[in-house]
């Protein structure tokens, strides 16, 4: 199932644009609430998860020992929707550095190379906030929304990094939706 969740999350980020940076903050901060409150307010997105045998969570071992009762390897798992939404905001992310960097966006040279700051950043935020999921739902032994820590981690590097490189009304302003012909 692993290896299926992977494919499924790869093609949806490849296939899907949010096409703005606002829209992008707005999944993303509606998304969190919603996280929260279905993890910590109900026991349906746990039940559902741990249930549910499909290609909609990634599992990965807490321990290489064997559970003594159960005899199976204790798993913790990770939603898809953990990996594919912040990964849209990322491929967002990819392209305003291109568009930054002057970029076509249809390239001729797809190997080409350019800074990639807002990216970077924030696949370095998402990486800590995923650590931290990872490290409070093993201390706790709880349940955690993903979410609460990543939405934070790539909203906040976003805007640091256009903060601190004075872009921020650019990457505001940045939209990957076609202009209208004007006189049309």
């Amino acid at each position: 199932n692993n290896v299926l969740a992977v494919a499924f999350c790869l093609q949806g980020i490849e296939r899907f644009s949010l096409g703005t940076y606002k829209i992008g903050a707005i999944l993303l901060g509606g998304l969190f609430f919603y996280d929260i409150f279905w993890v910590f307010g109900t026991d349906v997105m746990v039940t559902v998860a741990k249930n549910l045998d499909g290609p909609i969570k990634i599992l990965f071992p807490r321990t290489l020992v064997p559970n003594p009762e159960t005899g199976k390897i204790d798993c913790s798992l990770l939603g898809l929707g953990d990996i594919v939404i912040p990964g849209f905001f990322l491929a967002l992310l990819l392209r305003f550095d291109a568009h930054m960097a002057d970029l076509s966006p249809f390239p001729t040279n797809v190997h080409a190379t350019f800074p990639k700051p807002y990216f970077h950043s924030c696949l370095l935020a998402y990486v800590a906030g995923l650590g931290t999921t990872l490290f409070v739902m093993v201390t706790f032994e709880a349940a955690q929304p993903a979410l609460l820590y990543l939405v934070p981690a790539c909203l906040g590097s976003s805007l640091i990094c256009a903060v601190v490189r004075g872009e921020t009304k650019e990457l505001f302003a940045y939209s990957e939706e076609e202009e209208e012909e004007e006189g049309e």
